[in-house]
């Protein structure tokens, strides 16, 4: 597997240009292999299909917030919405990366989760459509967050290198007035279907949607595919490497991965400088298992697209 650098600078600073550039350093170079991930067990608690969640979603032509809006947390940073999820109290979040609430330049330069800062539960989120670079664009709804991987670790004394380095998750619960807004399916591929606990094969495609404020606001910039690399086993799970012809950039942070099925599979959360560039995304089964023990959320579930996946746009 190639040695590589690795940045966590996917989101950009809701306030200052400068922290686009700020970098998460990572030392790469993990005994790699080729052979079907290690899986987590009983996906199927994980998951509910839209239909059976408890909501009325939005239709599609007429959701304004769904998997692959633009998230600003306020004093944190724009970065993309990944997924949506219910409990069973019938609450609603979308989820975003830890990294997104981060504090200050120091914690893009920290490879360690455990123990950067971040901006408290609590902090208010809005959900934007059409922010550019110094301009938020139209807030379409808005929401609080109500769980942090980073602040979760910290409060449990978490101690697992992978986990510290790679659960890079948070979700901001909508507020009420807002979820009749609020469709589950990644926008442009559909799904997800299900949500992957095997991991990926070197080589196989996958499929994201990233909705980063540098584009300008072109929307065709926003669907990419990629190629997985070999995944590393000394990672145990937590990330998969990949490459893409147009990779993740500042604000793309948390976006939503797709693998070569419609699965869940990950969300983006650090770059490479190599050759090629590699996205690193965070695995989404290992993320919510431990959203699921930390959060203190009841019956958390990944909610399934009401749009089939199509791979062949």
């Amino acid at each position: 597997m190639q040695r590589s650098t690795l940045y966590r600078a996917l989101a950009v600073t809701v306030t200052a240009v400068v922290a686009a550039t700020g970098a998460h350093l990572i030392a790469g170079g993990s005994t790699a292999s080729s052979q079907p991930w290690p899986g987590n067990s009983s996906a199927e608690q994980f998951t509910l299909a839209a239909d059976k969640s408890g909501h009325r979603w939005a239709s599609t032509a007429s959701a304004t917030i769904t998997p692959g809006v633009q998230t600003n947390t306020q004093g944190g940073r724009q970065c993309t919405a990944n997924y949506t999820f219910v409990d069973d109290a019938g609450n609603v979040y979308l989820g975003q990366a830890a990294h997104c609430a981060g504090t200050g330049i120091g914690d893009l330069t920290d490879p360690d989760g455990c123990t950067a800062d971040s901006l408290p539960l609590g902090t208010a989120v809005t959900f934007n459509r059409g922010g550019l670079l110094m301009f938020p664009g139209e807030v379409v709804g808005t929401g609080q967050l109500v769980y942090s991987s980073w602040l979760a670790m910290r409060q449990s004394g978490e101690q697992d290198h992978n986990t510290c380095a790679y659960n890079d998750f948070a979700l901001v619960k909508v507020a009420p007035e807002d979820v009749g807004k609020v469709n589950p399916s990644v926008p442009y591929w559909g799904g997800p279907v299900d949500i992957n606990t095997t991991g990926t094969d070197t080589g196989d495609r996958v499929y994201g949607y990233g909705n980063s404020g540098l584009r300008f606001g072109i929307a065709e910039l926003s669907p990419r595919t990629g190629q997985t690399k070999v995944d590393a086993l000394a990672t145990a799970g937590w990330t998969h490497a990949l490459t893409t012809p147009m990779p993740g950039i500042p604000g793309d942070s948390g976006s939503a991965f797709l693998d070569r099925n419609g699965c869940a599979l990950g969300t983006l959360s650090t770059l490479g400088i190599g050759v090629p560039i590699v996205n690193n995304i965070g695995d989404i089964s290992h993320e919510l298992a431990y959203a699921r023990a930390h959060s203190g959320i009841s019956g958390l579930s990944l909610v399934l697209g009401t749009e089939p996946f199509n791979p062949n746009r």
